[in-house]
């Protein structure tokens, strides 16, 4: 790599970890539980994310004109992958992952087809295509995590699909209200909503009817399901990579238990300092086991 290309890669992860610091999320981006190599490629992997969600999310913008910027998001990616130079700070970090890790570009593509969805898809019919959306929105992130780490064997892969989709649904659950009141999308199956009589005017109107809570629990245990069934990717997975894929299993979990508990089913839980504290105590504990 000459000096110009390094620079500018070093100027990209620079960008990437400002985006990152600026938003808030539940569950940790490149923390520093990670190895130290890992976390500006991890940054630059989430700076593409939540670059073309937050495009897909600008509400005050034309559809036409949000699908023409994720449209010029695929054009710079084709450069990342064809070897051309690209101006542009996300770009030129994340062309620096993709060729050190040799990264599938095809995920990062998948990525861009979720999030274009999301400019014209506000409702789901049934199941099958909320978790349609989650292989493309979410699972990708997963196996680019594993294959920055060498480690996507395919059981890997699929315990991390798993993870990853109910990480997905849990945002689904913690987000409805804000979902709906600020991009009318509603991320429930249609027809599960028909099965426990629960309409869309009751989740415009916030109400916290017997019918509403079977139908958002029934959510939170098909999500708590998922996860379970990914849970031994951490526990199979040493060292400081694993430390961060325990912390965020388990930060899943206690979201999953507070969503369990509140009493407002529209509310948002967040995670407080005291839960960071004793997620990552119980990840150490688990590594400890692994020794």
């Amino acid at each position: 790599m000459s000096i110009e290309s390094s620079n500018a890669a070093r100027q990209g992860y620079q960008w990437c970890r400002g985006l990152a610091q600026s938003h808030y999320e539940n569950f940790p981006v490149a923390s520093r539980l990670l190895p130290g190599r890992l976390r500006d490629p991890v940054t630059a992997i989430y700076a593409f994310a939540r670059t073309a969600d937050d495009i897909a999310d600008e509400g005050d913008v034309s559809g036409e004109r949000r699908l023409h910027r994720l449209n010029e998001m695929e054009i710079a990616l084709d450069a990342v992958e064809t070897g051309r130079k690209i101006d542009s700070a996300l770009f030129q970090a994340l062309a620096d992952t993709i060729n050190r890790y040799q990264l599938p570009v095809n995920l990062f593509r998948d990525l861009l087809s979720a999030f274009r969805q999301d400019v014209s898809k506000t409702r789901y019919t049934n199941f099958a295509e909320i978790m349609d959306y989650c292989r493309r929105s979410a699972n990708p992130v997963g196996r680019l995590i594993l294959y920055l780490t060498g480690q996507a064997s395919e059981g890997k892969l699929v315990m991390s699909d798993a993870v990853c989709s109910s990480l997905q649904l849990i945002n689904f659950v913690q987000d409805i209200d804000r979902d709906y009141r600020q991009k009318h999308r509603i991320y429930i199956p249609l027809d599960e909503m028909q099965q426990f009589a629960v309409s869309e005017e009751d989740i415009e109107q916030r109400r916290n009817s017997p019918r509403v809570k079977q139908l958002v629990h029934f959510q939170i245990q098909r999500a708590a399901e998922l996860l379970s069934s990914g849970t031994p990717l951490g526990r199979q997975t040493r060292g400081r990579f694993g430390l961060e894929l325990r912390t965020i299993i388990l930060g899943g979990s206690r979201i999953l238990e507070k969503l369990r508990q509140q009493d407002n089913l529209f509310d948002r839980p967040r995670l407080n300092s005291a839960d960071r504290m004793g997620i990552i105590w119980s990840a150490f504990k688990q590594g400890i086991r692994l020794i």
